[in-house]
């Protein structure tokens, strides 16, 4: 990794510490579970980034592979074992440690999987699907990968709608902390807001961390090539199809961590983690970022989700994102951080830049 880019990691890292201590300071610590939401959310949007725009390949159902960490993590700590404690499977997966005793919400006693097994099964789930829906899905190219991926998510969305077990249109509630470690703890409790803040961001720092090494090695380049003309850089011997497929499901599998750890933190999860609209936001904020561009969507995301998170767009919430996605396709299809609006203002309304002018 070039050494801009360790100083970028840093000033990272740096303006994650600024902004906690400037929040805390100000009596707004309030913010902190806002800023940790944003965290989670933020983990979809860079894989995405990567996939869309090193990869090329369109994606509107992540907020499907989302779904499926939350969904699973939450139903697996949730479900009570207890009246199968003397099947030979459970009892092997108590004695095991997987299994972990805990009050339910009415004070009962309950077993239910622990949060790091289900967490693990919810991922490795994640990357099955992503791996299976993935092969066939991404030899189609332009608006039919858009279609095939926008119909996956409304299966996922509509399953958690109408599945009893999962809560149907309720969701999923009374879901535990996720216990990292003795004394670490993801869950919305007021006491651990700053601990919470720095788990969730020094998961996205990691994250981007790795995008960034892996977006500056031989993959990258070999993306960067699949995305400019897929079918030169196959006949020049690059495996297009393994690289796409790779990113498909590095991308799920981090949209399925942000969706377990966010439902530890919320305790619960609802249908709407799942819904369209989440995918076509995901896909607005890393337009607005840039499409290839892992800084610029992480900062768009962070400061829109936030804004969403606080309620400034009300009822208007996904109109407003809807609006947002036009206008930059519109003005600035490469993104704010990467291009200049006011150049494409100009040309779009007739005017055409200085040096076409004869």
């Amino acid at each position: 990794m070039p050494l801009r880019k360790h100083f970028q990691i840093a000033a990272l890292v740096a303006a994650v510490i600024a902004v906690q201590l400037a929040v805390t300071l100000s009596g707004n610590s309030h913010h902190l579970t806002q800023l940790t939401m944003s965290a989670y959310y933020s983990l979809v949007i860079v894989g995405l980034c990567l996939l869309i725009g090193y990869a090329g390949q369109i994606s509107l159902g992540h907020a499907g592979f989302f779904a499926i960490g939350g969904y699973i993590s939450g139903f697996l700590t949730t479900y009570n074992l207890l009246p199968y404690k003397d099947k030979a499977i459970v009892s092997i997966f108590a004695k095991t440690g997987l299994l972990v005793g805990r009050q339910d919400l009415y004070g009962g006693q309950a077993l239910t999987f622990h949060p790091w097994t289900a967490g693990l099964i919810a991922v490795l789930a994640t990357f099955v699907t992503a791996l299976v829906i993935g092969g066939p899905v991404l030899k189609l190219k332009g608006h039919y990968l858009a279609m095939a991926t926008l119909g996956f998510g409304i299966i996922v969305y509509r399953i958690v709608l109408g599945t009893e077990k999962l809560g149907a249109a309720d969701g999923i509630s009374d879901i535990p902390g996720f216990t990292l470690l003795p004394g670490l703890q993801v869950s919305g409790a007021a006491g651990l807001r700053i601990q919470n803040y720095y788990i969730a961001w020094g998961l996205v720092i990691l994250s981007v961390t790795l995008l960034v090494n892996l977006v500056h090695s031989r993959i990258g380049r070999a993306l960067r090539s699949i995305h400019g003309a897929e079918d030169a850089a196959q006949a020049m011997g690059i495996d297009t199809a393994g690289y796409k497929l790779k990113i498909f499901v590095l991308s799920a599998v981090l949209a399925s961590i942000g969706g377990v750890f966010l439902t530890h933190y919320n305790g619960g999860i609802g249908p709407s983690e799942a819904s369209i609209m989440k995918s076509v936001r995901y896909v607005a904020i890393v337009a607005i970022g840039g499409m290839a561009n892992l800084w610029g969507a992480l900062i768009m995301g962070f400061v829109l989700n936030f804004l969403s998170l606080r309620g400034y767009f009300g009822t208007y919430d996904d109109a407003v994102f809807g609006v947002i996605l036009i206008v930059i396709m519109l003005f600035a299809p490469e993104g704010l951080i990467t291009r200049s609006v006011f150049s494409n203002i100009r040309r779009l309304f007739g005017k055409a830049a200085p040096e076409a002018e004869v």
